[in-house]
């Protein structure tokens, strides 16, 4: 929990205002969706699809938190119809939420796509630890450098945070390709893919975001690109991401009744 900078002006404080309400509205919503599908899949992937709900609930949660935290952080008014005025009251604005709930949903996130892939169980309790330590390890070695408003220490945890981080990216983009190869059907195969690489992009976008109070940037503008930055990527990570998850069980729970609907 750091200290705000002073003097935003509308448009920052507006934009990251925005960015937060879109979070609450994206993450809240895809529960709501991604529960009501439920009964729609067969029981292999209700697992995955219901952690996939847990996951966007958490972060609904914690975007209410981040949401409050940052409108009571500020006093904006409108003097005689002229232009807005934004003023920090001195309530503290608590970053920390964002810490919190990656730390909760983000092991989550790589557990439910390995869940609905459907590998061996061996493979999915391996990968399942491996994966879900090493992203949680991630978000831990993280989380000292961003309260810190030495570039030096921040970069230091960045570039430690950043081992865990490669390791994980590795493993979608390559350890995975063959996991994902062996789909029942060339449909579920390409929306599998389409789940790695989506969460190697999402990903990919996090540790730019976390430098750009190290590349000059600072104050207000800083603060606004952060907080706009996360929750953009917070959206493809985990609400789109688990709208793929949907599909992949959806996909998968079509295949499976189909077959049994031949005949012997």
């Amino acid at each position: 929990m750091a200290p705000l900078p002073d003097g935003f002006s509308y448009a920052e404080w507006n934009a990251t205002y925005n960015a937060l309400s879109f979070g609450i509205a994206a993450m809240g919503s895809a529960t709501i969706f991604f529960w009501l599908q439920l009964p729609n899949v067969t029981k292999n992937y209700r697992t995955a699809l219901t952690i996939t709900g847990i996951v966007t609930l958490i972060a609904t949660y914690h975007y209410i938190r981040i949401f409050n935290s940052w409108s009571e952080a500020f006093t904006v008014a409108s003097k005689d119809g002229g232009d807005y005025t934004v003023q920090l009251t001195g309530a503290p604005f608590n970053d920390g939420y964002r810490y919190v709930d990656w730390l909760l949903t983000v092991p989550l996130l790589l557990i439910e796509l390995i869940l609905v892939m459907k590998l061996p169980q061996a493979e999915t309790v391996s990968w399942s630890w491996k994966l879900g330590l090493a992203s949680a390890l991630m978000v831990a070695l993280g989380y000292p450098g961003e309260i810190q408003e030495d570039l030096s220490v921040r970069w230091f945890w960045w570039c430690l945070s950043m081992i865990p981080f490669c390791y994980v990216v590795f493993t979608l983009a390559v350890g995975l390709a063959e996991a994902t190869s062996k789909q029942p059907s060339p449909a579920a195969a390409s929306l599998a893919s389409a789940a790695r690489y989506l969460t190697v992009l999402s990903w990919c976008t996090y540790p730019f975001v976390y430098m750009v109070k190290s590349v000059g940037l600072a104050g207000p503008a800083a603060t606004m690109y952060e907080q706009v930055g996360y929750s953009l990527a917070d959206v493809l990570a985990k609400a789109v991401f688990g709208v793929l998850i949907w599909a992949i069980a959806a996909e998968k729970s079509a295949v499976e009744e189909s077959g049994k609907l031949l005949p012997n």
